[in-house]
């Protein structure tokens, strides 16, 4: 009869074994998908940062070359001396760049740059299975 229960608790300690490693199996998996999800919303602020530089370039590049000469000449045609016309725009469109690097620059500054969520949610798990944490 001692054999029949030692079976029984055999089979019932295996079957603890499988489960606790099925569950910490699991706990990995959603730490890594929670911090794969924080990257990618950073990833995506990133991207957006980096869209506002680009944008800044480009802006003031085709500003240098068609607005500079467009006020220039229209700030001319209202009495302006030519130089003073064109540092006039030219002052003007450096304001703009300078804005959308600043705006730029905020978008990178708010990145977290690590996965705080899952970071401490693997410290609280860490802290459960611990012996004698409870």
């Amino acid at each position: 009869m001692t054999s029949l229960n030692d079976d029984a608790l055999e089979r019932t300690l295996g079957q603890l074994v499988a489960d606790a490693t099925r569950d910490i199996s699991s706990i990995v998996h959603s730490e890594v998908a929670l911090a794969k999800a924080e990257m990618a919303a950073d990833a995506k602020k990133a991207g957006l940062g980096a869209g506002m530089f680009v944008a800044a370039g480009t802006l003031a590049f085709l500003s240098l070359i068609l607005l500079l000469i467009a006020a220039a000449y229209g700030l001319v045609a209202l009495g302006l001396a030519p130089w003073l016309a064109f540092l006039i725009v030219a002052v003007v469109l450096l304001v703009v760049g300078a804005i959308l690097v600043l705006v730029g620059k905020q978008n990178f500054d708010s990145l977290k740059g690590k996965p705080e969520r899952a970071i401490k949610s693997t410290q609280d798990t860490i802290a459960a299975v611990r012996p004698g944490s409870n």
